[in-house]
């Protein structure tokens, strides 16, 4: 069975979080405009470690270009007709590190502190498991408590902290953190979670 067969297996799927149900999915070229929704919507400082700016049209085209060639995995969470988070797994292009993927999740703001990230992590986890990656690193402002404190319950470490790495729209520079993750190792923590059991 294909990594892309085993992801179909899984997703999509109905989940309830905080007495909301939320799908599960992977994303396709029809998801512009809602992410264009979503990401427009999000605070401007959750988009500061992104490489690529997601609130304009032209770039997620070519994002869900990519994911729809199977050059990244993009998963999305939805409710209530729009758009509640999104996880993506980018594998790296470098000759040197072909075992390491880079992992970017965000949640809406209503839906934070309702397990959501962790859900998406988890799923990001089993698809770069799919694909036989190693490792996985995660980038994001030392201030973002919430997103460091869910990735250190997941079983990432800080790896480095690069300073004034990033400037926000007012010109303001800030540190950005890099945190890292056995990603094979991470089994063991679906594992604890029981999402290995919802998987199979």
């Amino acid at each position: 069975m294909s990594a892309g067969d085993e992801r179909a297996e899984r997703l999509p799927r109905e989940q309830t979080l905080a007495d909301k149900s939320v799908l599960l999915r992977l994303m396709t070229q029809s998801d512009q405009e809602p992410m264009l929704r979503f990401a427009s919507a999000l605070p401007d400082h959750d988009l500061l470690f992104l490489m690529r700016d997601i609130t304009q049209p032209a770039v997620i085209r070519k994002w869900l270009d990519e994911v729809q060639s199977g050059r990244m995995i993009g998963l999305v969470a939805e409710g209530n007709n729009r758009f509640l988070g999104t996880a993506t797994v980018i594998p790296s292009n470098e000759p040197w590190s072909p075992h390491v993927g880079e992992l970017r999740v965000l949640v809406s703001v209503d839906m934070r502190g309702t397990g959501l990230g962790t859900v998406l992590v988890q799923e990001a986890f089993a698809s770069a498991l799919d694909l036989g990656m190693e490792r996985l690193v995660v980038r994001m402002t030392p201030d973002q408590k919430g997103a460091i404190a869910v990735f250190e319950g997941l079983g990432f470490r800080p790896e480095g902290v690069l300073r004034d790495h990033v400037r926000d729209l007012r010109g303001k520079k800030h540190d950005l953190l890099v945190m890292g993750h056995d990603v094979r190792g991470f089994q063991a923590v679906l594992g604890a979670y029981g999402f290995t059991d919802a998987l199979s």
